[in-house]
């Protein structure tokens, strides 16, 4: 173990430029090799699983649920292994990836952009990691700001250190996504976390990595890194650099960097913009004063933190098990729909429920819409995929505002009440699908999206599911770069009995379409869509 020595802490402040190449084109496969092995983490495999066996076992329990991506630590594992073991300890074991972003940022050259190692896999003492080609060859073929750079991985420990982490822990086999970023540019990043979008979500995990402070004492460091930290648990790419940018202008001793891979934090901070479901976490936080090699007088800074999704969020995407409703709950949930239109309208109060009175399944945390039709046509609809209110309550909600609150049309007036066709639609929790061949036409819903930023080039929608389900299966099978132009944000009302040449009542609230491309796909089970109108209720009499 004496091969860990202070050397490690002091690499790659300092780098060389080189523009590098896009390189689209693979020539003969070349694995990408071990560099850091036998300096920052032991080149023998059996000494390294029993070194990480180690680590894990110290180091912080699961404290935090719904992991998407982890910040990690880079130096060698003597070091800041137990706060990387801390963060990978977050993941549950058992979940099945379909791919693993490493990003970094480089220590050794400078470069535009960020290189995608697209060569071939990369290997560890532990065994080989297939790098997912087709994703990176995509990656660099589509987005400017990436390419391939063989300056970039030669000699990188940041990146490859946090391998053996994630083959040690990680029970399913995963592709590999390498990313190191050579650029210093904020625009730049800006354009990478654009590009990475569509593979930000719950089927592919994102470990960023950085070490925090270099060189200060350690209580400066414990100071000066808690002060980071706070700044990235923000969530804000403006006060972040707003905090690095001053602490340059700070006279603490021997601070050269608060934060090696700024760019690495900065990609994944834009990534979480606008997006509130999502938190930063922190897990653990040691220096290298805190390890029997290091000293206290200069250390480098190291922190672990959990990004997850809040629980509220993380549970509609859960595999629950379908729920449903009998005839007289379906018809208690009309009489609250119609009593609730004709109070406000009329009235303009909500009235007040009796919930003593309601089954169990009525006041479930679901996600409603309620349409109104008149004479068949659409007269409003509104309503949420997610609630955090029970389910009477939010019919009750969306029901006054699809009578007054859908800009679309005027509110509905008295002398339309009478006329006005009701139907419900509840919705089951999300489940995330691979493939269009899961959606059943007539039973399912589609909730797709992008992301925040929204850069629609054309306008024009499309008219039926089946056309959707078809562009659909072109993305996933790479015959088109992305989704074809839908008119911009505009949601999309599925009839209840939909065929493959049923059009879509433009403008109701019941599937939002994002321009640009597909990144996520979620479907959503509507279970009694069959027919909650006034003429189930009738019928049910």
């Amino acid at each position: 173990m004496q091969y860990y020595f202070r050397s490690l802490l002091l690499m790659g402040l300092f780098f060389n430029y080189n523009p590098g190449g896009s390189a689209q084109e693979n020539p003969e496969k070349v694995d990408r090799k071990p560099v850091a092995a036998g300096r920052f983490y032991p080149a023998d495999p059996k000494e390294l699983r029993s070194v990480l066996a180690g680590l894990f076992s110290d180091a912080k329990p699961k404290t935090t649920r719904n992991v998407i991506g982890i910040v990690s630590p880079h130096a060698g594992y003597v070091y800041s292994g137990k706060v990387a073991a801390s963060g990978y300890n977050q993941l549950d074991p058992d979940r099945d990836f379909e791919n693993v972003f490493v990003i970094a940022s480089s220590h050794q050259v400078s470069f535009p952009g960020a290189s995608v190692y697209n060569r071939g896999d990369y290997i560890t003492p532990l065994g080989k990691v297939e790098v997912n080609i087709d994703l990176a060859n995509e990656l660099i073929g589509k987005n400017p700001a990436l390419t391939f750079n063989p300056e970039a991985d030669r000699t990188e420990h940041s990146l490859e250190v946090q391998i053996p982490f994630l083959q040690y822990h990680l029970k399913h086999p995963f592709k590999l996504v390498p990313i190191v970023i050579g650029t210093q540019s904020e625009a730049i990043c800006l354009e990478i976390a654009k590009a990475l979008k569509p593979w930000f979500n719950e089927r592919n995990l994102f470990v960023f990595s950085t070490d925090f402070s270099h060189y200060p004492s350690y209580s400066d460091a414990m100071l000066s890194d808690q002060a980071t930290c706070d700044a990235i648990l923000s969530g804000s790419t403006e006060k972040l650099m707003k905090f690095l940018n001053e602490s340059k202008d700070k006279s603490t001793s021997n601070l050269m960097t608060n934060l090696c891979g700024w760019t690495s934090i900065l990609v994944m901070l834009d990534l979480i913009d606008r997006e509130p479901d999502l938190k930063i976490s922190p897990v653990q936080y040691l220096n290298s004063g805190d390890s029997k090699y290091g000293d206290k007088a200069q250390v480098v800074g190291y922190w672990s933190l959990a990004l997850s999704r809040s629980d509220s969020i993380a549970s509609q995407i859960s595999q629950a098990p379908p729920f449903m409703f009998t005839r007289d709950e379906k018809t208690v949930l009309l009489k609250i729909a119609r009593n609730t239109i004709e109070k406000y309208i009329r009235e303009g109060r909500i009235p007040d429920d009796n919930p003593a009175s309601y089954s169990e399944s009525l006041k479930i945390h679901a996600g409603a819409f309620v349409t109104l039709k008149d004479n068949g046509r659409l007269r409003g609809c509104i309503g949420k995929f997610t609630a955090d209110i029970p389910l009477y309550k939010l019919v009750r909600q969306m029901a006054a505002a699809s009578s007054t609150e859908d800009n679309r049309f005027e509110p509905v007036k008295i002398n339309e009440i009478k006329q006005l066709e009701i139907e419900i639609s509840v919705l089951s929790p999300l489940k995330l699908i691979s493939s269009p061949d899961e959606v059943i036409l007539g039973k399912h819903g589609i909730y797709m999206k992008k992301g925040p930023r929204l850069q629609p080039k054309e306008d024009g929608m499309l008219k039926n599911f089946w056309a959707i389900a078809h562009a659909i299966k072109q993305v996933l099978a790479g015959e088109a770069g992305r989704m074809p132009n839908y008119s911009s944000m505009k949601p999309v009302c599925f009839p209840n009995k939909i065929s493959t040449s049923a059009k879509i009542n433009v403008g109701a609230s019941f599937a939002y379409l994002r321009i640009g491309g597909l990144s996520e796909l979620q479907c959503r089970i509507i279970y009694f869509s069959q027919n909650l109108s006034d003429n189930f209720l009738e019928a049910a009499g």
